[in-house]
């Protein structure tokens, strides 16, 4: 592979030629066929929200969060108000679109415009979207956003030791890039941060693999998927872990 080299002869990156920051994200909807995700409104989605996180009776869904979990509705409001308005991070109720119901939540966040980076976090997702073909939809629609608004690098970024997370991580297609020792100190305890990222170069065999795995003919009678997404975006990634 050819370097890059200035007029010293020394290594430098990639030109990116008649680079234009990408517009902030907007809280449009995103539209799916299986799930929407709508601006956060606590008045609008606090109590299914709350109804279906009560699901998770071992509370398991905030072992990682750095909130939660909230005892009674009104917490939980109180939460969504203090923390959930802002512009960054930028908020989305995850609805069943079958129900109207929302059944998770996620954000973007970290949001640069200036260098073209968007992180995905706060992915909240209650017993009633885990591991459901929606779940993963909202996924894809958070990312086709980011990369049809001009973004060239997409992060999710988790405790190294959310097994789940991680392995959620790399499905989705995002490269593993290294472990960021004692990064943060959460809940009152050392967190170790995992980082995996996609970019606009991978996007588009991203994108025909998530269209291929969510197409309704990828599921039979019962809803079980007929080929797995981490088989079609496995050979994608630049590196696991």
């Amino acid at each position: 592979m050819q370097r890059n080299t200035d007029h010293s002869g020394q290594p430098v990156g990639e030109a990116v030629p008649d680079w234009t920051p990408p517009p902030l994200p907007s809280r449009e909807p995103m539209v799916g066929r299986r799930c929407t995700l709508a601006p956060f409104d606590s008045n609008a989605h606090a109590k299914s929200l709350y109804a279906a996180n009560t699901l998770d009776v071992a509370g398991e869904m905030w072992t990682y969060l750095p909130y939660g979990p909230f005892r009674t509705l009104d917490s939980y409001r109180a939460w969504m108000d203090a923390s959930c308005q802002s512009e960054d991070p930028l908020f989305y109720a995850v609805v069943d679109n079958a129900t109207g119901m929302a059944v998770g939540v996620a954000s973007y966040l970290r949001i640069d415009p200036r260098s073209g980076s968007i992180e995905v976090g706060h992915i909240g997702y209650s017993p009633l979207l885990q591991r459901t073909p929606a779940a993963t939809e909202a996924m894809y629609l958070m990312m086709d956003r980011a990369f049809g608004l001009g973004y060239r690098r997409y992060e999710w970024k988790c405790n190294a030791l959310n097994a789940p997370s991680r392995t959620a991580a790399q499905r989705l297609g995002l490269s593993f890039e290294g472990i960021f020792r004692q990064a943060l100190i959460v809940k009152g305890r050392n967190r170790d941060t995992a980082w995996y990222a996609a970019i606009d170069k991978d996007w588009p065999e991203l994108k025909a693999a998530f269209v291929r795995w969510l197409d309704p003919t990828n599921f039979d009678e019962q809803g079980k998927q007929r080929l797995r997404l981490s088989a079609l975006t496995h050979p994608i990634l630049n590196q696991c872990g």
